[in-house]
């Protein structure tokens, strides 16, 4: 067997603590708490999380899953989001590290990071906060003014951002009803900033055809109705990654759905 570099440990312990951190950002930002300087407690007993309390993996095995004080039980979101934030930051690592691949690593691993908690919010809240989103908005304005002209980063966002806003609206005037929310369409509408026209169109096409495809089996197990609201931020963000992290994957296989359906 090889031995594991150094160098991938040293990322994987990083990445893992920052996971941890993306935890605290899960549960404050929804919220409006502070994500700096208050310390984490118990949602249950409120206990005071010891440092030792609160070490990436390790600490909820030692805990057994469960707080120290009450017994309540610990979310396995909180190890799962450490592991995979820990496995992301291994699997971006460049193979030749030059000034280019390590700003570009950067930017893929906080994009990947925003998706992260932007997934768990909208799962568990319904939203999608204009913090994430503002976020998103300058590294993929900064990014695409860079790499691509005028026309492909602002025809995208326009892309993304009217057609879905029309549909809402039409849908809105004529059912009364809410259908896609303004987080869902303004996260479209800086996607289209990194992924041009076409890309943004694949996204909107293939995200609402996986979300009715989920919905109508939920619908059809009676675990939801016609009268849930259901979270589409999801969606949008599990083919936004396989368009951003895996475009040849993407272009060679899931975009020519599109073709065929």
């Amino acid at each position: 067997m090889h031995a594991i570099p150094l160098y991938k440990i040293f990322v994987f312990l990083i990445g893992i603590n920052i996971g941890s951190f993306i935890n605290v950002l899960i549960i404050r930002i929804p919220k409006k708490m502070d994500v700096i300087y208050a310390r984490s407690a118990c949602p249950y007993c409120n206990h005071q999380i010891c440092w030792y309390e609160n070490i990436p993996l390790l600490s909820f095995i030692f805990l057994k899953g469960a707080c120290s004080n009450c017994k309540s039980k610990i979310s396995w979101q909180y190890p799962f989001v450490e592991l995979i934030t820990g496995i992301i930051s291994i699997l971006l690592l460049p193979r030749v590290f030059t000034l280019i691949s390590i700003v570009d690593y950067f930017f893929l691993f906080t994009t990947a990071c925003v998706f992260i908690i932007h997934f768990f919010i909208d799962i568990k809240h319904k939203i999608l906060p204009n913090s994430l989103n503002l976020y998103l908005l300058a590294i993929f304005l900064f990014r695409s003014i860079y790499f691509y002209p005028i026309s492909y980063w602002l025809t995208g966002a326009l892309v993304g951002a009217l057609f879905p806003f029309i549909v809402t609206s039409a849908y809105y005037y004529i059912k009364k009803q809410e259908g896609m929310g303004m987080g869902d369409i303004k996260l479209f509408g800086i996607l289209g900033i990194h992924l041009g026209p076409f890309g943004i169109i694949h996204n909107i096409f293939l995200s609402c055809f996986l979300g009715s495809i989920i919905g109508l089996s939920l619908i059809a197990r009676k675990k939801m109705n016609l009268n849930n609201h259901l979270a589409f931020g999801p969606y949008i963000l599990v083919v936004a990654t396989f368009q951003i992290f895996y475009p040849d994957l993407f272009n060679k296989y899931i975009s020519s759905l599109l073709f065929h359906m």
